[in-house]
């Protein structure tokens, strides 16, 4: 297959926190000279933690990602505004029939920010880096990505240069979403002088918490829009403009990502004009932002909110009937859960893939809010009036695909009383939820979700229902087998349909209950005047649009 180049226009993150910065400053002269009171094309975005690393390939985080992104270009992108691939700096490329081979054709006049050219060599450099990481390198706390993709499940990558401009990769099995993999960040080219100049795979620590090394704290060196300047710990990160970017340099010449804290910490400083923006909105503050006159976006939803049943569950043997799972699923009233609790442009969902997502089934069973039937159900499964269920959730924490797990929790529980089931309370923090929901069988039905990393299936379906885990408590073969050669389809287009089926079997197997695609949102100040929201994250810099 063929695709022509086209301009360019995300449950192993990590979860930092950092006390939030004072906020200081005039507002009024800090919006009219530019955010952070600098040069009026000085852009400061807000986050709630700092990156664990500048090398993509050791990060599987959202804030190292944010950042490596404007540092970083891998050989696909993302279209603009989609979650769909790209060309990036690879124009255009071919795939064997038998979907092993696939051909890169690179673009010409590119340079790391090292002054060093990228070529077909600088390519294989590259995937024989990932294939050849070794000790803590290899471990997943560091390679997150390129083990679960590649060498956990046995596949191996190999590359030769076959011109300064082409680079062959083969695989040694076919992976259908091979090519939409390769636009996520960890996939990233980087220049190999910089790589060995300063040993960036050679990391301390031990496999469980590896560190990272002088390279990924202060020599990232890609082909971006942007070069990386310093990193105050804990405060900030600073890059500029790279003059020799092949591509469009766009309004904004430096980046500062700003420390600010949760959600209340960042509006603060966004209204007091100490930042220009910040991701994940509270829901509660959009409206008063907006009669503010600052700027809301949302992202289209790539996101999916799920409750799941774990149906090996020590306190509740029952939900391995499925008479009783679906029951519970009949229970919710998913509109109103949506409606009444969740953010803005959030769609009702009835798959645990979006809809955007290759694979979606038009026509899955769907199990329409139906509480007489929930009733006749639980009685024809021997459950007995004010029968306890125990029901988890997390607290203190807003994620991209639960902004608010305490809310959602409430009004599912009210829904579940409803048709005389007793709901059994269990909270936990984030980390220790976690823990909770995957490493063993104490936990019942529970809230948790997803934010895609790339447009494919498997990046889904994959990660909940590819193999037995604690998190579902079920073994499905039958499931973990389609799933599997869904997967190494050697076609994508017929690796769809195989989805297509798959999603109408986990529909009528009922492991859980997906809820709805969350749209998350950001806020701007005034002087944005456009920013490229993407469904992913892949948000590149350059093409900020600012007031002048």
């Amino acid at each position: 297959m063929r695709h022509s180049a086209r301009r360019r226009g995300l449950i192993a993150a990590a979860v930092l926190t950092t006390g939030a910065v004072a906020l200081t400053g005039c507002v009024q002269s800090e919006r009219e000279e530019g955010g952070g009171g600098g040069d009026a094309g000085a852009f400061v975005f807000g986050v709630s933690g700092e990156p664990v690393s500048l090398d993509p390939a050791f990060a599987s985080d959202g804030e190292s990602f944010r950042v490596s992104r404007q540092i970083f270009e891998g050989l696909v992108g993302v279209q603009a505004g989609s979650a769909d691939p790209e060309p990036l700096l690879a124009e255009e490329w071919d795939i064997s029939d038998d979907g092993l081979n696939y051909v890169f054709s690179l673009k010409e006049g590119v340079t790391f920010h090292d002054g060093t050219a990228f070529d077909a060599a600088a390519v294989c450099f590259n995937f024989d880096r990932w294939r050849d990481f070794e000790g803590p390198a290899a471990s997943p706390a560091a390679s997150y990505y390129y083990g679960n993709l590649f060498r956990d499940v046995g596949l191996e990558v190999t590359c030769e240069a076959t011109g300064d401009l082409e680079a062959s990769v083969t695989l040694s099995s076919a992976f259908a979403g091979f090519i939409p993999s390769l636009s996520l960040p960890a996939f990233a080219m980087q220049s190999p002088t910089a790589l060995e100049e300063y040993q960036a795979d050679d990391l301390g620590g031990t496999l469980e918490a590896p560190t990272m090394t002088e390279y990924a704290q202060e020599h990232p060196t890609g082909t971006g829009p942007f070069v990386f300047d310093s990193w105050d710990r804990g405060a900030s990160v600073s890059l500029s403009a790279y003059e020799d970017y092949w591509g469009e340099q766009g309004d904004v010449t430096d980046i500062t990502f700003q420390v600010s804290g949760d959600p209340t910490a960042s509006r603060q400083a966004l209204e007091a004009g100490t930042i220009d923006g910040y991701d994940l909105v509270s829901p509660s503050d959009v409206g008063v932002l907006e009669e503010n006159d600052f700027r809301i976006e949302s992202r289209d939803p790539f996101t999916i909110l799920y409750l799941a049943f774990n149906q090996r569950s020590d306190s509740n043997p029952e939900l391995s009937d499925p008479r009783v799972r679906e029951a519970l699923t009949l229970a919710i009233d998913r509109e109103a859960l949506v409606s009444q609790t969740l953010p803005e442009g959030t769609e009702v969902a009835d798959q645990f893939i979006p809809p955007v997502v290759a694979g979606y089934n038009d026509d899955v069973t769907t199990y329409d809010y139906d509480p007489e039937r929930a009733r006749e159900l639980l009685d024809e499964a021997g459950i007995p009036e004010g029968y306890e269920l125990m029901f988890n959730y997390p607290t203190n924490i807003s994620r991209p695909y639960m902004p608010n797990p305490e809310t959602t929790f409430t009004a599912i529980s009210g829904m579940l009383e409803d048709v005389g089931i007793t709901v059994n309370p269990q909270a936990n923090e984030w980390g220790e939820y976690l823990d909770r929901m995957q490493g063993g069988t104490d936990h019942g039905i529970h809230l948790l979700g997803w934010t895609g990393d790339y447009n494919d299936t498997d990046n889904f379906l994959g990660v909940f229902f590819g193999s037995d885990s604690f998190e579902w408590g079920f073994d499905n073969p039958e499931l973990f087998t389609a799933l599997a050669e869904a997967r190494t389809a050697a076609d994508p287009e017929a690796a769809v349909s195989q989805y297509e089926a798959i999603n109408e079997q986990i529909a009528e197997f009922i492991p859980g209950v997906p809820l709805a695609h969350p749209a998350p949102s950001l806020a701007f100040s005034p002087r944005v005047e456009s920013y490229p929201v993407s469904p992913v994250n892949d948000e590149v810099y350059n093409l900020v649009e600012l007031a002048d």
